[in-house]
């Protein structure tokens, strides 16, 4: 009886530790498995389907300000006059 109470204990264990893997790595698995059927269906051309920009590559280049703010030309001649 010691035996099979171990072994329900283990597949109890196995069952909650999948489940724990895929809660905590859904977006990762989610893409992965994406990639695997578009890899596997023979229809799919990479070439008709460009790839996805990330929306907050994007966001964050507009947001972007320069290093150095350019002067503009009349306040760099009031600066040179008041010199």
């Amino acid at each position: 009886m010691g035996g099979i109470t171990t072994a329900v204990i283990a597949i109890v264990a196995v069952a909650l530790g999948w489940a724990t893997i895929e809660i905590a790595c859904k977006p990762c698995l989610d893409k992965g498995r994406e990639a695997i059927d578009r890899s596997l269906d023979p229809d799919y051309d990479p070439d008709d389907h460009p790839p996805p920009q990330s929306t907050s590559t994007a966001a964050a280049a507009e947001h972007r300000q320069p290093l150095l703010h350019p002067v503009p030309p009349s306040s760099a001649a009031e600066n040179a006059s008041s010199i």
